[in-house]
């Protein structure tokens, strides 16, 4: 078991692990609310500390059972929440952070992203930021499902160059965004957040990483996580809603996949050869 879990850099300079816990689709059922919440405990235990939620998720219900998790134990983790694009307007994105600081039961986000694009003018999002910023509510900022060109309108904004995460649809079958925005992202010292990282669990059952997985013990769905955390600059956020699915997870971190592996992996999934416009779901 590896005693620490390895970390990337943000703009700002701050370490964060390669491997986070997702909650989307947490919270949307009393009944499994307990192995939810034992799940991020858990999770904690282990030192995967970086957990992300969204004010969509379960129409706050996934902040809530954060909350659970991290009660008595604010400390430790790094908290990423999401604001929607209907509620990115300055005055929106005041109320919603409100909103999600009472959900979470703390008194700031450590990285507060804005979900997606939308309608509102971006330089009045980033104003709203850094407002926010300024009045401690938020540590950091940064955007979701934002492509290359999103991304370089963002960067020439006022204050926009503080942007410090991009979270983004990427896994084996969800390459395109190698092509431009991971290399674009890469020279700017900016990480990419990568959910869905084993395709909502489609990976787990996909015959092509067998061959790979075997040569590690592994299982496929951790082969597919593997891969995902030895991208440069990458950051993997799977949900886990069991104890037993958390321990995959953490134990994936141990496989350091080979020369061989990944050209197998390439084969396999092949990496994108010309620009595509970026997946989200």
């Amino acid at each position: 078991m590896p005693s620490i879990v390895r970390t990337t850099t943000l703009p700002s300079g701050e370490a964060i692990a390669v491997l986070g816990q997702g909650t989307w689709k947490m919270g949307e059922d009393s009944r499994r609310r307990a192995d939810e919440v034992s799940a991020l405990k858990l999770g904690l235990d282990l030192g995967i500390t970086l957990i992300d939620t969204a004010e969509m998720y379960a129409s706050g219900g996934a902040e809530e059972v954060v909350a659970e998790a991290i009660a008595g134990r604010r400390a430790e983790v790094f908290v990423v929440s999401k604001v929607l694009p209907s509620n990115a307007s300055r005055a929106g994105v005041q109320r919603a952070c409100e909103n999600s600081l009472k959900r979470l039961r703390t008194d700031r986000i450590d990285l507060y992203l804005l979900h997606w694009p939308g309608s509102v003018p971006l330089a009045e999002t980033v104003e709203a930021f850094e407002a926010l910023k300024k009045a401690g509510k938020i540590r950091h900022w940064g955007v979701s499902n934002f492509d290359t060109e999103e991304m370089e309108e963002l960067t020439g904004l006022p204050d926009g160059g503080n942007v410090q995460t991009n979270q983004v649809l990427y896994n084996l079958v969800r390459r395109g965004l190698e092509f431009d925005l991971a290399p674009w992202s890469r020279q700017r010292g900016i990480p990419l957040m990568a959910y869905s990282p084993v395709e909502q669990g489609a990976l787990a059952r996909n015959s092509r990483l067998e061959a790979v997985a075997a040569r590690h013990g592994a299982t496929p769905a951790q082969i597919a996580l593997a891969w995902v955390m030895q991208q440069e600059g990458v950051i993997a956020i799977p949900k886990a809603s069991s104890q037993q699915h958390v321990r995959q997870n953490f134990a994936a971190l141990d496989i350091e996949l080979t020369p061989q592996d990944l050209a197998d992996l390439d084969r396999a999934f092949r990496p994108p050869t010309r620009k595509r416009g970026l997946e989200m779901i």
